[in-house]
């Protein structure tokens, strides 16, 4: 009996207990057994190269290229009798402080690789311009009004228009031989204007009303130190933390010179 059991054990079976079987149900898949791997997931199919060079483009070109290119057509008047450069933060300012925040994104786009550019240096222009535009002559009015401030505002606008067309313009590919020239040529005699007689000199102009009204006390007062003291470092260490960065570009110039070949006949 218990042999005969065992025989047709299978076929007395209730339906409900017996094992699944792979063919039984064409239209149901199959699970996997015991120790069997399962099938992995597609992948995710990566963002195209090309889609992301033309966000950049749009990024460069109409984020920061025509705000600079407006900023520098409200300065250039300036220049016109009867030479109004007192006004410049009251009509650039405002748009200036925007662009400058907003360019943070500079530091992480050379951080993730989208631009050939050391993240540290890209951070420590940002930090130094940020602190002089925000911190220093958009919370001191007396300052506002001085000659440096617009040396600085048209230092600055020139040199990013330029990068920003090279920017936007070898991101497509199409960038002519004289931009790229102009590119890495321009920042020799703009960077050491807007730094001397441009930043320090507004900040070191800044030093009395910043200890007159003890800046940023709140702040630095957990240090203890003052902001005054602060931005007397600042001021001693900024030319070499600008030098660092002068001699970085140089070395870039360099390279990118060097593979174009660019040697126009008059500039």
């Amino acid at each position: 009996h218990c042999q005969s059991s065992g025989r047709h054990h299978t076929a007395v079976q209730p339906p409900w207990l017996a094992p699944r079987s792979s063919t039984s149900s064409p239209t149901t898949p199959s699970r996997p057994s015991d120790g069997a791997h399962p099938q992995p997931r597609r992948p995710l199919r990566p963002i195209p190269r090309n889609l992301v060079w033309l966000l950049i483009f749009f990024y460069y070109f109409f984020g920061f290229l025509l705000c600079r290119f407006v900023a520098l057509l409200r300065l250039l008047p300036r220049l016109a009798p009867p030479f109004s450069v007192h006004s410049s933060y009251a009509v650039a300012g405002d748009l200036v402080c925007l662009l400058q925040a907003s360019a943070i994104l500079e530091t992480v786009h050379a951080a993730v690789g989208l631009v050939h550019t050391a993240p540290l240096l890209a951070f420590l222009q940002w930090g130094g311009r940020t602190h002089f535009v925000l911190a220093v002559v958009r919370q001191i009015p007396e300052v506002q009004s001085s000659p440096s401030v617009f040396i600085t505002f048209m230092a600055w606008s020139i040199s990013e228009v330029i990068r920003y067309s090279h920017y936007a313009l070898t991101t497509l590919k199409v960038c002519p031989a004289w931009l790229t020239y102009l590119r890495y040529t321009a920042f020799i005699p703009l960077y050491p204007i807007g730094v001397g007689p441009g930043e320090m000199w507004t900040m070191y102009q800044a030093l009395p009303f910043v200890k007159e009204r003890d800046l940023y006390s709140g702040f630095f007062g957990v240090f203890s130190m003052s902001y005054h003291s602060f931005l007397v470092a600042v001021l001693a260490i900024y030319p070499f933390l600008w030098m660092k960065l002068y001699l970085h570009v140089f070395k870039q110039r360099k390279s990118k010179l060097g593979k174009v070949g660019v040697k126009p006949r008059v500039f």
